[in-house]
């Protein structure tokens, strides 16, 4: 799949990230809304009535969501580019197919950064087949949609990714910590060498990575929110997400792999 399909096009959307997905009032968010439910900042053009002062007003965890293309997907090819507006009609079926979508893009943005990498020439086989079974599945119908097994799902990718992880860092020199799953929440790591780790699902809420050496780090489901990445290298880091730069706190310094943008609250 074009990796630009799985990058948001908010002008395509319905707002359906501000609608069809519930928050909870918090450091993230300002006030707390239910799923189904539209944001009372969002505006009849389905944009955002504080775009520009978001996390100024509270919303920090809206800067942070990225939907992988879903919400242009869902309003533009599965619902044919009827709004649930106009059509109030599609409103239920259009707020449940987003979320899953979104993780369906979110797995083939992975797959896709695997099959990019040299060290898994030998696993591409099997992650072009696996992306075209999840890219069907996301290429269904709403009916089709609502009967997708995504957490089976997932399983069966990470399996594939782990199988990748391990022939990437398995290149990097020298003893290559495994901290999956950890803790390490407020962490002093400032300038820690983790060049080829395995941080795949671990906490660094808030951790001090000033200037850490992340290259090749394997940083699937790594909770980075409010983590200091100034001065950090996450060159070549593996299956790094926007979302999680854009939860952290990084500055001009902090070099990112190829495909992830600079967020502008740093």
């Amino acid at each position: 799949m074009d990796l630009a399909a799985l990058r948001a096009d908010c002008d395509s959307c319905f707002g359906l990230c501000c609608v069809a997905l519930p928050f909870t009032a918090s450091a993230d968010f300002a006030v707390s809304k239910a799923a189904g439910t539209p944001c009372g900042n969002l505006d009849a053009d389905f944009r955002c009535g504080i775009h520009a002062g978001l996390r100024e007003r509270g919303f920090t965890g809206c800067t942070v969501f990225d939907c992988f293309g879903a919400g242009q997907r869902v309003s533009q090819v599965t619902f044919g580019g009827r709004d649930w507006r106009s059509a109030p009609e599609t409103a239920r079926a259009m707020f449940e197919a987003f979320p899953v979508v979104r993780q369906l893009h979110e797995l083939l943005w992975y797959l896709a950064e695997a099959t990019a990498r040299p060290a898994a020439r030998s696993l591409r086989g099997e992650l072009r087949d696996l992306a075209g079974r999840v890219e069907g599945l996301a290429g269904g119908g709403p009916d089709e949609l609502a009967t997708v097994d995504v957490p089976a799902l997932r399983a069966e990718v990470g399996e594939l990714l782990g199988r990748v992880s391990e022939l990437v860092r398995a290149r990097v020199p020298g003893r290559r910590r495994d901290r999956r799953g950890a803790d390490l929440a407020g962490a002093r790591l400032r300038g820690a060498d983790l060049r080829g780790a395995s941080l795949r699902g671990a906490l660094l809420i808030a951790a001090d990575l000033t200037r850490a050496d992340l290259r090749s780090a394997d940083l699937l489901g790594t909770d980075l929110r409010n983590a200091a990445l100034a001065g950090a290298d996450l060159r070549d880091a593996l299956f790094l997400t926007q979302a999680q730069v854009n939860a952290a706190r990084g500055d001009a310094s902090t070099r990112l792999p190829t495909g992830l943008d600079r967020p502008a609250h740093w």
